[in-house]
């Protein structure tokens, strides 16, 4: 893309970096060529949650698209329910969006719909937000010309095999000393149990979070870093921290843990 300026690319750089930490091998040639481009157009962040890889494929996150609104002075948004297409007794719901740009702006559309069929488990019980969000986001990326999908418009997503219990954040075993120790990881299985969050995408955002290939590489003070924004995170927005956390269901695990 033509005159990217100095800190486009310097999001380059970073988000080909955390790319290569995250996600190794599983990237491509095109995948990268596409990282690239979305960064410089953009100025998605991998590490502030905006972009995310699945299965193959990139995809932005609310976050990611309220942050380009705010960038980009968006005048508002109007949302509203479509009736005629809902029905609370199934906890089906749909939601019409309109994107304001500007105040003479004649808005763009977009259109949300949710139900237990089509919403992660993580989320479930949420789906009047969901649809709203999804409604939201398909107007943000026709307003501001966003091609990819969101990971808060996609169904639900397969889940990791197994399930690794909050215990499995031990300490060490490499015997550095750098582990998690009781009472911080006491806390958070505290917080995985108090806000009903999935142990394993947990442990990935944890990874991810900390900057290392696996979370036994992770400092004592790194991990108490990431499970006090954890707990910041779950008490001002759950919502919010459960479409990140949903965003690692189909990430590759970082590590095998015994």
């Amino acid at each position: 893309m033509r005159g990217a300026s100095p800190v486009r690319e310097k999001q380059v750089a970073l988000n080909r970096k955390n790319a290569r930490l995250r996600w190794g091998s599983q990237l491509s040639r095109a995948q990268f060529s596409a990282l690239g481009e979305l960064s410089k157009e953009f100025g998605f962040s991998i590490a502030r949650g905006e972009l995310t890889l699945i299965e193959g494929r990139w995809y932005v996150t609310h976050t990611g698209l309220i942050r380009v609104a705010r960038n980009n002075h968006c005048a508002g948004i109007k949302v509203r329910p479509v009736h005629e297409f809902s029905d609370p007794s199934i906890q089906r719901w749909a939601f019409e969006a309109t994107v304001y740009k500007s105040r003479t702006c004649r808005g763009f559309a977009g259109y949300g719909d949710a139900d237990p069929s089509n919403v992660s488990p993580l989320v479930r019980g949420a789906e009047m937000r969901v649809a709203e969000t999804r409604a939201v986001n398909r107007a943000l990326r026709k307003a501001y010309g966003i091609g990819i999908c969101s990971v808060e418009e996609i169904g639900s997503l397969p889940s990791p095999a197994g399930k690794v219990q909050p215990q499995s954040m031990n300490e060490n075993r490499n015997g550095n000393g750098n582990g998690v120790g009781p009472k911080v990881r006491d806390r958070l299985c505290q917080i995985i149990r108090q806000y009903k969050l999935d142990p394993e995408l947990v442990k990935s955002y944890a990874v991810d979070f900390c900057g290392t290939k696996t979370l036994r590489d992770a400092s004592r003070e790194q991990v108490e870093n990431f499970v006090q924004s954890l707990a910041d995170w779950a008490e001002k927005d759950r919502n919010a921290l459960l479409c990140q956390l949903n965003s690692y269901a189909g990430a590759k695990p970082q590590e095998n843990v015994a």
